[in-house]
């Protein structure tokens, strides 16, 4: 049951994650629609849509056997070599043998040119005079011009099935008709005899419209193009009276009266521009970019970007491009160029992602760069630190890729750059807020403490770590001059006033004091004496605590939350010494008595459930008793008040 959860939890973010991806405008259509239809799917519980079972794509093959199941007629593929629209809609033809492509509607366009009337071939198929397979089993007397056997051949189910919407033409096809009329009997008869599925095509007239489809309209001075350039085959005795010959090269006559409607051609669709090649684009970006950065013309540089037309997947080299350019060229064109990155920002050209792309791509090109530029890190630094105070990036994504020493110092080399263009107040506020764990910024053999502290303050970052600071000179001062004064006054020189109510400082503050003390006891760690110290040692801990009870008041006086945190860092201390018998409840009595932490900070820190400092359950073990001491004087106190 667990597992089922647990796996359904799995899912969940598998899910989640592919949601994400399809909502993703960058991805290709296809691949967000496929994503779409996988979400889809597991919200059916995994049951395919019944289009993808039943109305899926059809072959041809498919259409033509739904022709033969709606119309009883079907159609085979055009004949290579033979086209038989010129048979089946020339002059000579009789007016019964005519296709009406209105009546067959999609099915003309489908499969070409309808090459008459056969319907298949096999047992039970009647063959008629166009069957392709004709010309297997005896002479077809049509191409070999004689005309009057024409007529000998038996009607095909397809004749039968359109004669009654198709209008005769006794004028025109009179000499086919009399040939044909002494068939008439046979022909009746195969129709008694005919399946059920061969009728199906004999429609009504009112069923059927004979207006041409609009598809096979055009403009009357175009030219058809559907019919085959060749020459008649008719001998002139066997063509219809008041008609002519067409001259070789240009399509039968219909035989009517006025002249047909021409076939309207949609136009051509005029394809897109080719976009550029890859070197292409980029020397067109060198050329914006040169002109730029010699005219100073931004309206001119980004239309210039506009009307390249780039591709999305190219803009990262654009930019690396850009950089690239100006790195040889003076402070001034390279912020220049700056301006400009940001400004195809604005503009909406670009993003942040582009920019950080085309950094990385400048960067793994350094080695080769620096031949010719040694300070080419220095000036990508310029171009970061732009990025950061225009907003196009943000500390941490610029972090993220130059983790652990990646590049290393082009990440401290940014927050120089940063600093200096802007201020240190400004850029420490940032930093703080980007939640940067600046030791994962080194490379690994550097990631502790005093190493990073000395890396800082190399670079002149030091700053931006004042607790660091703190911690490591404070208990210097402290042994220098232990008067409170000096401390004050140290405090008040080298630490920020925003920094005085922050709970870091409060914890160094007190956990420099208590190392303070515990050094001058004169006492080791595992020491009997920490679990029993005799009363000179005691007496020596109390005054000690009384010298440096102004500094505490001065920062802790009316502030709960700081001295929580004040006893957190008793709480570290006693746990990194074992919790010496007694020690955390005298210090928790010498607080109390000499007002440096109030009742109602004692009675939070007990209630309090944080873990992020250690060993809060055997500090409780030993004051457990002396809090509901406190808590039951505290209401008993409250009760008298309010007698």
């Amino acid at each position: 049951y667990n597992f089922f959860f647990f796996y359904q939890s799995l899912m969940d973010q598998y899910f989640g994650r592919i949601q994400s991806l399809m909502n993703n405008k960058d991805l290709p259509a296809r691949i967000r629609f496929l994503l779409q239809d996988t979400m889809e799917l597991r919200e059916n519980n995994w049951v395919p849509r019944k289009a993808f079972i039943d109305n899926g794509p059809k072959t041809i093959n498919q259409i033509r056997q739904d022709a033969v199941k709606d119309l009883g007629v079907f159609i085979p593929p055009m004949n290579q070599g033979i086209r038989m629209d010129f048979f089946l809609e020339g002059p000579f033809m009789p007016n019964r043998m005519k296709l009406d492509r209105e009546t067959l509607g999609g099915l003309a366009n489908m499969f070409g040119q309808m090459p008459g009337s056969c319907i298949g071939t096999g047992p039970g198929v009647i063959q008629d005079r166009f069957s392709p397979t004709l010309g297997r089993h005896r002479t077809n007397p049509l191409f070999n011009g004689h005309s009057a056997h024409m007529a000998s051949q038996p009607q095909s189910q397809f004749d039968l099935g359109m004669k009654p919407f198709i209008k005769s033409n006794q004028g025109q096809n009179q000499h086919f008709h009399n040939q044909n009329q002494n068939h008439s009997n046979q022909q009746q008869a195969q129709s008694k005899d005919m399946p059920p599925r061969f009728k199906k095509g004999q429609l009504n007239a009112d069923e059927i419209s004979l207006r041409p489809a609009q598809s096979f309209l055009m403009n009357k001075n175009q030219v058809p193009k559907l019919h085959p350039q060749i020459p008649t085959m008719i001998p002139p005795s066997a063509q219809p009276p008041r008609t002519q010959t067409p001259p070789l090269g240009q399509p039968p006559q219909l035989g009517l009266k006025t002249n047909p409607p021409l076939i309207q051609e949609k136009p051509q669709k005029t394809t897109k521009k080719p976009v550029p090649a890859k070197e292409e684009l980029l020397k067109m970006t060198e050329n914006i970019v040169t002109d730029y950065l010699n005219s100073k013309n931004m309206e001119d540089a980004v239309s210039g970007v506009k009307e390249m037309k780039a591709p999305k997947h190219f803009l990262p080299e654009m930019l690396s491009k850009i950089i690239l350019c100006s790195l040889e060229r003076s402070d001034e064109d390279r912020e220049q160029a700056s301006t400009l990155i940001h400004t195809l920002r604005t503009e909406g050209f670009i993003t942040g992602d582009n920019f950080m792309q085309a950094l990385l791509n400048v960067l793994d090109q350094c080695p080769k760069i620096e031949v010719d530029i040694p300070l080419v890190k220095s000036y990508l630094a310029q171009f970061a630190a732009r990025a950061i105070i225009a907003e196009l990036v943000s500390v941490a994504e610029l972090a993220h890729p130059l983790e652990n020493g990646n590049h290393f110092p082009l990440f401290l080399l940014c927050l120089q750059q940063a600093s200096k263009l802007k201020d240190r107040e400004w850029l420490t506020d940032l930093f703080q807020q980007s939640k940067i764990n600046m030791q994962k910024m080194l490379p690994e053999i550097d990631q502790n403490k005093d190493r990073m502290l000395e890396v800082l303050e190399g670079k002149g970052l030091s700053f931006l770590f004042p607790l660091l600071k703190l911690e490591k000179e404070l208990l210097k001062q402290i042994k220098a001059d232990p008067s409170p004064q000096a401390i004050y006054k140290w405090i008040k020189d080298n630490i920020s006033p925003k920094l005085h109510t922050d709970k870091g400082f409060i914890n160094i503050l007190m956990t420099s004091f208590l190392q303070y003390i515990f050094a001058e006891l004169g006492v080791n760690e595992g020491d009997e004496q920490l679990a029993s110290p005799s009363k000179e040692q005691l007496d020596q801990e109390k005054q000690l605590l009384l010298s440096f009870m102004p500094v505490m008041q001065k920062f802790l006086h009316n502030h709960a939350d700081l001295q929580v945190g004040a006893l957190y860092a008793l709480q570290v201390h006693c746990n990194a010494n074992t919790f010496p018998k007694g020690m955390l409840l005298r210090y928790f009595v010498n607080f109390y008595d000499m007002e440096i932490i109030e009742e109602e900070a004692f009675l939070k820190w007990k209630e309090d459930i944080s873990q992020e400092f250690p060993g809060k359950g055997k500090a409780l073990f030993q004051v457990n008793q002396w809090l509901t001491w406190l808590e039951t004087a505290e209401e008993e106190e409250s009760e008298e008040e309010a007698d």
